[in-house]
């Protein structure tokens, strides 16, 4: 198990541009504008071959309609840290609020280091000093943004941070199934995301946009693993106007770019949206597998005949989304929220599975010959062999003689009875075709290489 630090401090201070040179990433949101980071923000740090779990958290602030979830979140993290860095803004100097989180620091247990941020060099330490205000014994100066007194700081923590004990257990983590929820602002990911935790993991508000960065969490489950990502809202292009909502929706993409499922969560009282419809695509163009999640449908629970509706409409308007199930579901009450998790667990099963080359090709000899391919100028389409080449999501090859003169029809056709031969029908399949060399131009070519 890797050590835990925690970043705590007051807005714009530099946690997340600290966070982003420790973790070498640059996955917290960095911004001028205070409260950028809501979410505790994990990632992982390799100092000298020693490895660290870094925390960044919200900035510590009052005043603000999310302070009270933010301080909620710097508690928690505080819980879960083996060591804490307290981080101070030595360009702005000391501020009521320093005081408050310094008197908060002095309560834990935790290890705490001090670090005065944004001192670019010797001759800027002389605005460390007042900073002995808060009465600590040792100030660290540093610049988040240029690396000074890192390295210095860094070996330091690495020496004097306690190692948790080793997990005896396989490592869970590395082998959790990669869960990525998704969908429109305000449609409730972020409440799935605690209701399926069991606790208030992630900030809640009905105001669209609380979640701006990606946020992971674990879970386990009847003996199975989960890493749940919760994503920005992403919205429609027209609706993206601010700088720092424009690098939630590229997080929130980068969240699906990581995920093996995407649970696609959609306003049940709104219906289907374009949007929703949008965001369907951005996971089937990642080859994700998927679940279309009705969120709120215990406001409209007493109309049996809804459910039957939205799926007659996502087969009419979203047909690549097809094989993926449908769950009516509350994050709010928590109906139906734990039949999640066998339904991801079956999507990861088939979108993991390798299918053997024989099967295959017997399958596709079946279907071309039940439904043989058109001709192209005069001449029989023919599929002369096929093969997985990879999973995750499942991906084949086929060698044709004529790939280009294969109508998209017939190729959807071909994936409808790989997916009835194979029992794939929860997962994309992806089909390329290529050209099959001719025997004559292999025997040319084999010449040329030996000459």
């Amino acid at each position: 198990m890797k050590p835990i630090i925690a970043i705590v401090g007051r807005p714009n201070v530099g946690k997340s541009t600290f966070f982003n040179r420790l973790t070498r990433s640059r996955d917290a949101l960095v911004d001028d504008h205070p409260g950028v980071t809501r979410d505790r923000n994990y990632g992982e740090a390799n100092w000298d071959e020693n490895h660290l779990t870094i925390v960044d958290t919200g900035g510590f602030i009052d005043g603000d309609e999310f302070s009270s979830e933010i301080r909620a979140q710097i508690n928690m993290a505080l819980d879960d840290a083996d060591s804490i860095i307290l981080l101070l803004d030595g360009k702005r100097g000391i501020s009521p609020f320093d005081h408050e989180i310094a008197a908060l620091m002095r309560t834990s247990s935790k290890p705490v280091y001090y670090l005065v941020n944004k001192i670019d060099g010797p001759e800027q330490e002389i605005h460390v000093s007042e900073f002995y205000q808060l009465g600590v014994d040792t100030l660290h100066p540093v610049s988040a943004e240029h690396g000074y007194g890192v390295s210095t700081f860094m070996d330091l923590l690495v020496g004097k941070t306690v190692r948790p004990e080793p997990d005896t257990d396989t490592d869970k983590e590395d082998a959790a199934i990669r869960v990525a929820v998704v969908g429109r602002p305000n449609v409730g990911k972020s409440s799935l995301i605690n209701q399926m935790l069991g606790r208030q993991r992630v900030v809640v508000s009905d105001r669209p946009g609380t979640t701006r960065d990606a946020v992971d969490s674990f879970c386990c489950k009847n003996d199975k693993c989960y890493r749940l990502i919760d994503t920005a809202g992403i919205r429609r292009k027209g609706k993206v106007h601010r700088k720092i909502e424009k690098f939630s929706v590229i997080k929130a993409l980068k969240g699906l770019d990581r995920c093996e499922v995407a649970l696609v969560v959609v306003d049940a009282g709104e219906g289907l949206t374009d949007q929703d419809v949008t965001v369907a695509g951005y996971a089937y163009d990642r080859g994700c597998g998927a679940v279309i999640l009705l969120n709120k449908w215990d406001l409209i629970s007493g109309r049996p005949e809804a459910f039957k509706k939205f799926q007659r409409e996502l087969q009419l308007r979203a047909k690549f989304m097809s094989y993926a199930p449908v769950l009516a579901i509350s994050a709010l009450t928590g109906k139906n929220v734990q039949r999640i998790f066998p339904v991801v667990d079956e999507i990861h099963q088939q979108y993991s599975r390798r299918v053997t080359t024989g099967q295959l090709n017997r399958i596709i000899q079946e279907a071309t010959e039940r439904t043989p391919p058109s001709m192209h100028r005069g001449q029989r389409l023919k599929f002369y062999y096929a093969t997985q080449i990879a999973a995750k999501p499942p991906r084949i090859v086929c060698f044709v003689n004529h790939p280009a003169a294969v109508h998209f029809s017939y190729r959807r056709y071909l994936i409808n009875q790989i997916r009835l031969g194979t029992g794939l029908d929860k997962v994309p399949i992806f089909v390329s075709l290529r050209q099959r060399e001719s025997k004559r131009r292999k025997g040319m070519a084999q010449r040329t290489r030996k000459r």
